[in-house]
């Protein structure tokens, strides 16, 4: 496996786990970061290549740091 889909599959898991930790769904963190539903399963997925302004702004939704988003 690629370290570019390693990294995406490890980024993808820690956005879901913390969605699911703070009881949102995909459906109301997509909402709260102002993109499509379809989106964030894409990213939980490791389907998706994101920016990082969107990176920040799913940051922002669930209220922790970028720094956190990358954290083991």
């Amino acid at each position: 496996m690629s370290k570019k889909k390693e990294l995406l599959i490890k980024f993808g898991n820690k956005i879901r786990e913390m969605r699911v930790q703070r009881n949102i769904s995909q459906e109301e963190l997509a909402s709260l970061v102002g993109v499509h539903r379809t989106y964030i399963g894409m990213i939980e997925r490791a389907e998706k290549n994101i920016t990082l302004l969107n990176i920040e702004k799913i940051a922002k939704a669930l209220q922790v740091s970028i720094k956190e988003l990358f954290g083991e």
